[in-house]
């Protein structure tokens, strides 16, 4: 897998039908190795490990309605009351993060309410802060460290 833009992390990995599948912490299980998956399985680990993010408030493939449709988050982090602090939208590291990303992850934020929210494919990853006064959001150099 391809070296991404976050700090070196040790995972486990298992090889079963040639297929090689990655351990989350958070789900407790394997799971297919794909891009996509390398690079949620990076972020995870920087939340927690860089940031200060307890593993027991962060989901990972949350399930919401959103207009009556199913979608999923990537990652999802709760505060301690169980209203929503960051979600995360993960893309393959060669998925280009453009306007389309940032509207995904900003129609799954209302029904949300999520505090911040991080896109990133592994070797860009941008921040905001929502502003929900003033209806918009204010990109981070980064984000805070959960306190």
């Amino acid at each position: 897998m391809q070296t991404l833009n976050f700090p070196k992390y040790s995972f486990r990995f298992k090889n079963s039908e040639n297929k090689i599948s990655i351990f989350d912490h958070i789900r407790k299980k394997f799971v297919i190795l794909q891009p996509e998956e390398w690079v949620r399985q990076h972020c995870i680990q920087f939340l927690i490990n860089e940031k200060g993010f307890p593993e027991s408030l962060i989901n990972v493939e949350k399930e919401l309605k959103i207009n009556n449709l199913r979608k999923r988050c990537d990652i999802v982090v709760f505060k301690p009351d169980g209203s929503i602090h960051l979600i995360v939208e993960c893309k393959a590291p060669h998925v280009t993060i453009n306007q389309d990303t940032f509207d995904q992850i900003a129609k799954y934020n209302l029904s949300l309410n999520a505090t911040y929210l991080m896109v990133t494919n592994g070797i860009n990853h941008y921040y905001c802060l929502i502003d929900f006064n003033k209806e918009c959001y204010k990109f981070l150099k980064e984000i805070p460290n959960y306190h």
